[in-house]
């Protein structure tokens, strides 16, 4: 976990890491520190399913604060102001074809730490991400993935929102 390696970040996704830090920092660990005070008030902590609870939460908030101030030392922010938008990189907003399946896609490359399929953010180090890097509007790339082999036309470059 404790991985020295740059982990690029966009400023939204530099913003969103501190944010959470600071909310587990300052809200979440009086929180816990609050019902392990109150479970270990109920007497014997031997069989106190609270405390144990309590404990466990505990634990995991210690944990993602560990994780996050190792990925906020190791920060690399993209300044995407400063991206150059006729070739794909980090911070940018790329509309592709898909043409192995006929579809217009919408994507952000982030760095590996803010990658969410879900928001529609992939990551520079995925095998998407690594095969769009550096190419332009109109360039063709075939990139290999698990279900085999995928063709996307870079359609528009764009800075992100």
């Amino acid at each position: 976990m404790a991985d020295s390696k740059k982990r690029l970040l966009t400023y939204a996704g530099l913003k969103a890491l501190e944010d959470e830090l600071e909310n587990l920092k300052v809200v979440k660990r009086k929180e816990v520190a609050a019902k392990i005070k109150e479970a270990r008030e109920q007497g014997d902590l031997s069989e106190n399913a609270e405390y144990d609870a309590a404990k466990d939460e505990q634990r995991d908030i210690e944990a993602r604060i560990e994780e996050l101030e190792s990925i906020l030392k190791n920060a690399e922010v993209v300044v995407e102001d400063e991206v150059d938008f006729d070739k794909i990189n980090v911070g940018c907003t790329i509309k592709v074809f898909d043409i192995t399946f006929d579809e217009e896609m919408e994507f952000k490359i982030v760095g590996s730490t803010e990658a969410n399929s879900l928001e529609g953010k992939i990551s520079n180090e995925s095998p998407v991400g690594q095969a769009l890097i550096g190419k332009k509007v109109g360039d063709v790339v075939n990139v290999e993935t698990q279900a085999g082999v995928n063709q996307y036309k870079v359609l528009d470059i764009n800075r992100s929102m």
